[in-house]
């Protein structure tokens, strides 16, 4: 078997007559596909519309301009988001694609509609889904012949490669085996004591450029989350977030935030109309929670749970359980959409929490978890959010024993804090919304 795994991946790797191979790396390349994105996103449009198609729009027509001056500029914007979330751990580019340009064109359009600048709404619509389906061809050509692989020398770490569903996967028995498959990266735990011979050979191949993976580096990117048996200042480095982008982020959420509560203050009384109506208690749900830097705020949500007096609440009743019977009627449709998080956005305005970020926990469950669990306030080093990393990968945690994988998924989030890893989180949690997956 392993040396069928060796054939098969020697020829992908090093079969360069290969018809495949070769539509792979002309797909693959950047200039191919936003060439292909131009052709199709920007100028098909607009030779539909000289020809009759979609209405004849003159070149010296001012809605021809914007438009066409918008529609690039929404290309580069929604590759560029593309290229960037699709690098991300977690991500694939097929499910980045629709969400990457229905932000670009959105932001496009937002500075049109601000600066009341003409263009043409066909030729955006049509700009849009052309721009779409090719990247969506791309993609799907790409997937069809392509799937990470790795060789993997023995030991440590490397051994828990092989139950990872995502990617290919052969044992390196010797540097002659590495050889066979020169064009394949290579992955090794480096503490494992590797021999004399493999520490050269990595040493070498990694000096001529050949992609030489630390396991435990490759393991956290490809789940997503940081090992707590194996975290230490080393594997979190000095926790230096990005001084420009936190700072940044602070006034850009609150900003966003007072302008949606404004926006959306009718839908919102409505629906705390629609839970008085549904049970009964206050439409708000107030509860403590610890914050940034430990700090703690009180979190407002929509209630979604029927009242419990005081003396029945615990810290086993601070986490919901699938199929909780404290949920009311409307409650499993606000926390399925997860419209029951909207009045968050006051401690957004606020400061106290951000719209992406480690969900905030209970006071109960914070100062438990603390004497529980190592490393756990490493969590507070950012603010935390009305959607997160945690909650787009894994859903909500039902029990005590899902916190330390929860907490993993938000060390690495910490680990990683950049604008890029939350327009990827934004990215899932549209998918959730409109899927469900990870609500209950």
């Amino acid at each position: 078997m392993i040396a069928q795994n060796l054939t098969l991946l020697a020829e992908r790797s090093q079969a360069p007559g290969n018809w495949r191979v070769r539509v792979l790396r002309s797909f693959g390349r950047m200039r191919y596909q936003l060439l292909g994105g131009l052709l199709f996103g920007v100028i098909c449009p607009i030779l539909l519309r000289n020809q009759g198609l979609l209405g004849v729009l003159a070149p010296n027509d001012v809605n021809y301009q914007n438009s066409l001056l918008g529609t690039f500029v929404a290309l580069i914007l929604g590759f560029v988001i593309l290229r960037k979330t699709t690098a991300l751990p977690g991500s694939t580019a097929f499910m980045n694609v629709l969400p990457a340009f229905v932000i670009s064109f959105g932001i496009v359009i937002a500075i049109f509609y601000g600066f009341r600048l003409n263009y043409s709404r066909y030729q955006f619509l049509a700009s849009f889904l052309f721009m779409v389906s090719w990247f969506y061809f791309v993609m799907m050509m790409i997937a069809r012949i392509q799937r990470p692989a790795f060789g993997m020398v023995a030991g440590g770490q490397s051994n828990q490669l092989p139950g990872i569903s995502s990617i290919d996967v052969v044992e390196l028995k010797s540097v002659a085996d590495a050889d066979r498959l020169a064009g394949l990266p290579i992955v090794a735990d480096f503490r494992s004591g590797l021999s004399g011979d493999w520490e050269r050979y990595l040493a070498e191949q990694a000096v001529r450029g050949r992609l030489v993976f630390n396991a435990r580096h490759l393991i956290e990117s490809l789940e997503g989350k940081v090992e707590l048996e194996h975290l230490s200042e080393n594997s979190l480095g000095q926790l230096s977030l990005d001084q420009i982008y936190r700072p940044a982020k602070r006034y850009v959420d609150a900003l966003a935030a007072a302008i949606v509560l404004l926006v959306a203050s009718p839908f919102l009384f409505a629906i705390g109309v629609a839970i008085r109506l549904d049970s009964t208690g206050p439409a708000l749900f107030r509860q403590t929670r610890i914050g940034f830097r430990g700090e703690p705020f009180t979190v407002y949500k929509f209630r979604s749970m029927k009242v419990v007096a005081p003396e029945e609440e615990n810290l086993t009743g601070d986490m919901t359980q699938s199929g909780d019977d404290r949920i009311t009627r409307l409650g499993h449709i606000l926390r399925k959409l997860r419209i029951d998080e909207l009045p968050q956005l006051i401690n957004v305005v606020r400061g106290e929490m951000s719209w992406i970020g480690p969900r905030p926990e209970t006071l109960r469950l914070s100062r438990w978890y603390e004497q529980e669990i190592p490393f756990y306030r490493i969590r507070h080093a950012v603010r935390p959010g009305i959607t997160g990393w945690a909650q787009v990968c894994q859903g909500h945690v039902t029990s005590v024993d899902d916190v330390r994988e929860k907490l993993q998924y938000d060390l690495f989030y910490v680990k990683n804090f950049s604008v890029w890893f939350d327009v990827l989180i934004v990215i899932h949690t549209i998918r959730v919304m409109l899927t469900g997956k990870g609500a209950k």
